[in-house]
C-alpha cells in the first residue's frame, strides 16, 4: 500500500504479518526508475521475513512531486528526500540503495548515521565517469539509448533488456518495466560525475554491505570491487546477473544475501549485549 506523507511523497510499504523487527528497511531506487522496482519482489520478501519494508520514490520520480522540475533536482535534493522519509519512520532504518540510490545513500551517510547500509550495484564514491567511459567503449549503442531516455525519448525494448538484465525476461515483463521507466535529472547525473562526490571517511562510520552483478554493463563488477575496497569491506558479486538485481530472475539470491547479513548483524549485537550483561552481573 502507498502511505501519503508530507508533500505526498510516494512511500510504498509492506508490513509483516506478526511483530516487525525493531529496525525497519528503507529502499532507495536508481536513475530512470522509482519505488516500484522494489515492490515487484523485495518488499514482499522482506515483509515475509519480519521487516517493515519501505521504498521511497525520490523527488520527480514515480508518484512523488517534482516531475515538472526534474532537471533542476540535485543529489542533495534526493538526500533531503531520504532524510524526510527516515524522519517519518518509527525507528532509524537500514538503508538499501541501488545504483544512483546507492550514491544517494553514501551522501546521506556523510551527515547522518544509520544502523547499517547496503550499496547494490552502486555508483562508486569516485563517481560516474569511469562507468560512463567503460560503457562508451564496451556498449556505445546502449550509451546512446540511455542518453535518449535521459531526455524522455523512446528507445527499443532491447535497450532496457541490455541495461538491466543478464537473465531471461519475458517481453510482457519488459513492456511492464518500460512503461514504468522515466527520464532522469541531468543535474543529478553531473553531481554524481564531478560535483558532489562522497566524503568516504564519514561514510565508513556505518556498517556496509556491498553487492554487485558479474554481468552488469552499467556499474561493472570491477567498480563494485573498488567501492568495497574504498570502504574496507568485501564485495559480494552475483554471477550470471545484470544491473537490475532486484528484478532479475534470480532476484532471491541478492535478497537472501542481504537478509543473511541483516540477521548475522542482529545476532552479533545480541551476543555483545549478553556479554555486557554477564560482565555487569
Amino acid at each position: 500500500m502507498t502511505i501519503p506523507r508530507e508533500k505526498s511523497y510516494e512511500l510504498i510499504t509492506h508490513q509483516p504479518q506478526g511483530t516487525a523487527h525493531a529496525t525497519p528497511l528503507l529502499f532507495i531506487h536508481g536513475a530512470f526508475t522509482a519505488a516500484w522496482c522494489w515492490d515487484e519482489h523485495f518488499l514482499p520478501f522482506f515483509a515475509e521475513a519480519g521487516y517493515a519494508a519501505h521504498a521511497l520514490s525520490l523527488s520527480g520520480h514515480g508518484a512523488s512531486p517534482g516531475r515538472d522540475r526534474l532537471d533542476t533536482l540535485s543529489i542533495d535534493d534526493y538526500v533531503n528526500d531520504v532524510a524526510m522519509a527516515v524522519a517519518s519512520l518509527p525507528a532509524p532504518p537500514v538503508l538499501i540503495g541501488h545504483s544512483m540510490g546507492g550514491f544517494v545513500v553514501q551522501k546521506y551517510l556523510e551527515k547522518h548515521t544509520a544502523p547499517a547500509a547496503v550499496l547494490m550495484c552502486s555508483v562508486p564514491p569516485q563517481g560516474l565517469l569511469s562507468a560512463a567511459v567503460g560503457l562508451f567503449f564496451s556498449k556505445p549503442g546502449l550509451m546512446k539509448d540511455l542518453n535518449t531516455m535521459l531526455s524522455g525519448g523512446q528507445v527499443a525494448l532491447d535497450s532496457l533488456r541490455e541495461a538491466l538484465f543478464a537473465q531471461p525476461v519475458s517481453v510482457d515483463q519488459l513492456q511492464h518495466f518500460y512503461r514504468l521507466a522515466q527520464p532522469e535529472s541531468h543535474r543529478a547525473l553531473w553531481d554524481m560525475s564531478l560535483f558532489c562526490l562522497p566524503k568516504t571517511a564519514l561514510v565508513r562510520r556505518t556498517p556496509l554491505l556491498v553487492q554487485g552483478a558479474a554481468l552488469d554493463h552499467l556499474i561493472a563488477a570491477s567498480l563494485v570491487e573498488m567501492t568495497a575496497h574504498t570502504y574496507g569491506v568485501t564485495a559480494h558479486i552475483f554471477p550470471g546477473m545484470g544491473h537490475g538485481l532486484m528484478l532479475e530472475h534470480d532476484w532471491e539470491k541478492p535478497a537472501q544475501g542481504l537478509l543473511d547479513w541483516l540477521q548475522h548483524r542482529q545476532s552479533e549485537k545480541e551476543t555483545k549485549k549478553e556479554i555486557k550483561h554477564d560482565h555487569h552481573v
